[in-house]
Parts: structure tokens; sequence; C-alpha cells
């Protein structure tokens, strides 16, 4: 039995370290490079920079850094430049390692320094800009390779592109394993709520009001992502799959504001095309600007003594790949560890791939009393907090723990001694009327922060109709 384990995982460490053209890594690296470059300048563009980093007075953190702050308007401007300026800079294979250390710090930190700003996808960006560090994407059609043309190569291990395919595929099933809920199958929520809001739309508005719908859209939905990346690894079902890949996302980008997530997705998915057509795509580069671009094709040699093609350092980047997915695996199921309706308590929902799964809002009334004199008075969360982070917080216990003991410094500040507070908070998810979230009588400045459960949410429970 343990001669047959041994075999194979020895197999699998071969198969994965088998030399393959570079060209998919290559594109990637273009590709991945530019949509960023643009989702950065749009986000300059729009004012998001001041809005969301700069404007509020208050940032949630997530737990553990508490001590990732903002640097201020001008910090946080260069922060932006810097990022951008990595980004073109891995497009350009030009002092690329740094460049994707630069890109996975800046992003990172970005994504750190305030929750109620959370998106799978700027997830997914820190992942992958952490992964390029490691790659090998910038040892051919780089300027990296013209600058020092003992790092080029044309081949790589395989577990070098593998690693971004493994990275698509775990996003996709986890979002397909997290559809298999019973409100999403067999109740098409929250599908039947968004859907008919978009019946406006022209084509396809008239339909989105139809119950069916909303159902077939789920169930289409659930098996899209559970099944896609499978479909991509076969050379012959894969133009089709592609096709529902361009279609599936840009029907959402129509349906849903989500940003440029869609398209990330769909130029990063390319990956999973032949070496032929990568090399196509390259060819198709090299002569889009003979200036800059035909230089990089001088590199143009077999591998020699690269550093991805050392047995013994390319093993040791395999094992730390390998630890890398292993937690990326590990962390979505991490929701079993706590009681309860996971997107009740939202306890262990993010950094798992749940994408638009539930449509939940809420309220959420502060109460400050002074334990001395008895007086008790309501917050206005407006004076503290922003329109989108007062939205945010209201449904997510841990951020409302975090304001709860906001207000305590506050209101210590102007003399209060040893304030208490609670609150009550009402709160609906997916159509099903809204009750109460939390336990009012909780003096939340005596709790704290941790990864245990929190016992002051109340139990989620379905309202019986009469």
């Amino acid at each position: 039995m343990e001669i047959s384990k041994y075999l194979k995982i020895s197999f699998l460490k071969e198969k994965l370290s088998e030399p393959v053209h570079i060209a998919p890594l290559v594109v990637f690296r273009i590709i991945f490079g530019a949509v960023m470059l643009g989702a950065v300048i749009r986000f300059l563009l729009k004012g998001w920079v001041y809005e969301l980093y700069i404007k509020p007075e208050f940032y949630f953190s997530y737990y553990g850094f508490e001590w990732v702050k903002p640097m201020g308007a001008a910090g946080m401007y260069i922060v932006f430049a810097l990022m951008a300026l990595s980004f073109l800079l891995i497009i350009f294979g030009y002092y690329y390692r740094l460049a994707a250390v630069t890109a996975f710090l800046t992003f990172t930190y970005v994504e750190l320094i305030d929750k109620s700003n959370y998106l799978n996808h700027y997830y997914f960006v820190s992942v992958v800009c952490f992964l390029l560090i490691f790659l090998p994407a910038h040892k051919y059609f780089s300027l990296d390779a013209v600058r020092k043309p003992a790092i080029g190569t044309t081949e790589v291990p395989r577990y070098t592109i593998s690693a971004i395919k493994l990275q698509l595929a775990i996003v996709y099933i986890f979002a397909g394993i997290a559809k298999l809920n019973y409100d999403w199958l067999y109740r098409a929520m929250p599908l039947k709520i968004w859907l008919p809001a978009n019946a406006h739309l022209p084509l396809i508005g008239g339909f989105l009001d139809y119950e069916w719908v909303a159902y077939f859209f789920s169930w289409f939905g659930a098996v899209y992502d559970l099944f896609i990346v499978f479909f991509l690894m076969n050379s012959r079902t894969r133009p089709v799959a592609y096709a529902f890949v361009i279609l599936f996302h840009l029907m959402t980008k129509w349906l849903f504001p989500i940003g440029m997530f869609p398209y990330v997705m769909i130029f990063c998915t390319l990956i999973f095309f032949s070496e032929p057509f990568h090399k196509k795509v390259i060819e198709k580069l090299k002569g889009f600007n003979p200036g800059v671009l035909k230089l990089f094709a001088k590199v143009d040699q077999p591998a020699g003594h690269n550093l991805f093609l050392n047995k013994r350092k390319s093993h040791v980047v395999m094992w730390m790949l390998g630890i890398f997915f292993f937690l990326q695996i590990l962390l979505p199921w991490r929701f079993l560890l706590y009681p309860g309706n996971l997107f009740w308590t939202e306890q262990g929902y993010r950094f798992s791939w749940r994408v638009m799964l539930m449509e939940k809002a809420g309220t959420a009334f502060f109460y400050v009393k002074d334990p001395k004199k008895g007086f008790e008075a309501e917050v206005m969360n407006d004076q503290f907090l922003t329109k989108n982070q007062e939205k945010m917080m209201a449904t997510q216990p841990d951020m409302i723990l975090q304001y709860a003991h906001l207000l305590k410094e506050k209101y210590e500040a102007q003399g209060i001694k040893n304030p208490q507070v609670r609150v009550e908070s009402y709160v609906t998810l997916n159509g099903s009327g809204s009750r109460m979230f939390l336990d009012s009588s909780v003096d939340l400045t005596k709790e704290r922060e941790s990864l245990l459960p929190k016992a002051w949410i109340l139990p989620f429970e379905e309202k019986k109709s009469k």
C-alpha cells in the first residue's frame, strides 16, 4: 500500500516537472497585467481612492491585521501609482520579480484596509499576484530576457502553468459547491429577487419577470461553475466551453454591477488553451509593434541553466505551491467549525469563493448608555460611517462588534466612563422577512473579536406562514 502511494506521488511529481513551452504563462502574464492596469486606472478615474480610502473616518480592519491603516491622501495615491506601475512592468516583463512583489503588496495592502470593501475578485487578484512571484513568466518575450539573455528560455516545468489553472479551478468549483444549497436550487434565491429588477433591459428584460427563468439561471449557474473547468481541459470541448465562459460572464456583467471580475475571468481562462494557440498569440504580438515587441523575439533559445529547470530548486517551489494550494482548498471549509446558518452568521464566509449567493439587508440601531447616570441615547451612524460602510456593517457581526468598540472610544473621549453599547439589528435574508439579528441585551463593549463562534448572534429560524 505504501509502495503504491509512493509511486503515485512520484508519478505526479514527474508529470508536473515535465518541460513544456512557456507561451501560456507569458500570455497570461501580459493579459493579467493589462486587465489589472486597466482596472487600477478605472479605479482612479472613478474617484474611488478618495471615496473608499481617504474620506472615511473609520476603517473596518480584518482580524489580525488591525495594524494595517491608510496612509493619508498623498500616501494612498502613491500606493495606487506604484500598483499601476507594477502591473505595467508585469506586462513587459521588466524587473518582473520586483514588479510582482510590488503588485502583491500594494494590492493586498489596499484590500486589507477596510473589509467593508471586500469582494471575491479582489481576493483572487491578490492570490494570483502572489503566485506570479514564484512563476518564471518573464523568461521569454520580455524585457528582462533582453536585459539578461542568460535567463531566457522557451521551456518551463508543467507545474508553473498548472498552478494558474488550478487556482482558476478552485474559484469555479468552490463557487459551484457553494451553490448547492436549498435557497439557490429550490427557491431560486436570490435570483428570484434580482432578475425582475432588470426587467427594463432590452431583448431579455421581458423574460426576467418569469419565475422559471430564475430557476434556470440558478441551476445553470451551479452546473456551469462545477463543470466548466473540466470542459476547458478537454481539447474537443474547449471551444464550446470557452464560448460559454464569454457568454456567462458577459451576461453577469450586464445584469449585475460586479466591476471588472467578468473580464478578469474571461481573459485569465485563456490559459486552458493549447501551446500552439498561445504561440500564435505571441507571434501576433511580435508583429503588432516592430519597435518594441520585436525586441522580445530575440530570446528564442532552448532551456539551459534556467532556475526553474534546476531540479532541487524547482522541487522546493513545487512543494511551496503545494502547501499554498492545500491551504486554499482547506480555507473555504472552515465554516463547518461554526454553528448556525452560514449566510446568516457569516462566520467563515469570506475568502471562500461564495459569489453573489444571497440577498441580505439590514438596519442596526446602536444605543450608548452612561452606566453612572443611567442615561441611554441612540447613535446616528452616519456621523462615523460612510453609506457603504453602514450598509455592510448592518449585516455582518464582526463589523458590528468593531463599530461598537469605536463608539466606546468616542464616548469615553467625551467624558463618559465605561460606556455600554448595545445594538438592535434587524436583518432579512433571501426574502425571508426581517427579524432580530443579534441579542440586543448584550453589552458589545464586553465582547472581544476572535475566531470563536459569537454566542450573541441569534439563530436563524424560518418564519412559518399562517
